[in-house]
């Protein structure tokens, strides 16, 4: 039997909110918590019971890498890494991630702030492979974009996790989260790793524009406007994707329509094993958007895990990305699956 649900690899850092939505220029009270899209996916696994394991390195000796260790164990997750030290000023320090939430009609920002950062060194050299995937063993390791195109240590590292991973039985997760400034100059060599991670992945998450910008895959033809037109447009592009991609059996994209920063259309939607399945599109009231699509990925991780039906699995996780939206943190962190299945439902009366 494997030790762990899910394994991800992870550069942890933290994240400041203004209070009361607030813009980050004139703010001056501030809400921190530790996080990164790899941890926040894995998070619903771990509250929901199951073992989870994360890969990253920290800071020694460094006050905000005592602030996530604290964090990650209130959150059930366990971890290993390298305690790196930070060396002079200027040396290795924990990403800190600045977020207007945005409120109505003023759109949300989001400030990275990443020099130095200690994530960009992850090597396999500082992990037992053979330990983690063969003796502890686990269902599946979850990926993210984020981290596989940090450094070129950070695309080394998951393409050795992927390698690994993939020869000892365990299933890939990869969610390709493009960001442009993370490929600016570098298209040749992430394209070069992100194929090969896709192509020993089973399930992979993302938009359109992931997938043609991570894959290099054509788009979808020009067609309808709003969510059935994206709806149409993802799957035209996947089964585009399939041919080149044949382990891939499960893809799938959440579906968003912003009517103001507190109020969106959510949706998602789902190819498992040839069959398309849609969560249509309804409102949902928003807090703070950001870890919605990491909610998502989340809880459609644990439906897979736990064996339910592909609309089941997108049905959950449908629930938990809107169950980020409402919290301060960007992860879903639910207390038992009777309150996800209740969002999902529509059912927000009071439970005694």
């Amino acid at each position: 039997m494997k030790r762990y649900a899910l394994i991800v690899p992870t550069s942890m850092g933290v994240r400041i909110t203004p209070t009361s939505r607030q813009p980050v220029h004139i703010s001056h009270e501030y809400y921190m918590h530790a996080t990164s899209a790899e941890t926040n996916a894995a998070t619903v696994s771990a509250a929901l019971g199951l073992p989870v394991k994360v890969l990253t390195n920290f800071v020694e000796g460094s006050p905000i890498a005592a602030f996530i260790k604290a964090d990650l164990r209130s959150r059930s997750l366990e971890y290993e890494g390298k305690e790196v030290p930070q060396g002079d000023p200027w040396g290795y320090r924990h990403q800190f991630n600045i977020v207007d939430c945005g409120y109505g009609v003023r759109g949300p920002r989001v400030y990275n702030d990443r020099a130095g950062e200690v994530g960009q060194i992850l090597n396999v050299a500082d992990f037992d492979l053979e330990r983690i995937f063969g003796t502890e063993g686990a269902e599946i390791l979850h990926m993210s974009g984020l981290i596989a195109a940090m450094s070129r240590d950070t695309g080394e590292f998951c393409l050795q996790l992927a390698r690994a991973a993939k020869a000892y039985g365990t299933r890939i997760s990869f969610d390709l989260n493009h960001r442009a400034s993370f490929w600016k100059d570098r298209e040749g060599e992430l394209t070069e790793i992100f194929r090969e991670i896709a192509s020993v992945a089973d399930i992979l998450t993302g938009n359109e524009e992931d997938f043609q910008l991570c894959l290099g895959v054509k788009g979808p033809a020009a067609g309808g406007q709003g969510l059935a037109g994206k709806i149409e447009g993802f799957r035209e592009m996947i089964m585009g994707v399939r041919e080149k991609y044949p382990n891939v059996s499960t893809f799938a994209t959440t579906l968003r329509e912003v009517i103001n920063a507190n109020e969106h259309l959510w949706g998602a939607i789902l190819l498992k094993d040839g069959q398309w399945h849609v969560a249509e599109p309804r409102h949902i009231q928003v807090l703070d958007r950001i870890g919605g699509g990491d909610g998502f990925v989340g809880g459609l991780l644990y439906g897979i895990l736990k064996g339910w039906s592909p609309e089941d699995c997108l049905h959950f996780g449908w629930a938990t990305g809107a169950l980020a939206t409402t919290l301060l943190e960007d992860y879903a962190q639910p207390v038992d699956e009777e309150q996800v299945w209740s969002i999902w439902k529509g059912n927000a009366r009071v439970m005694r």
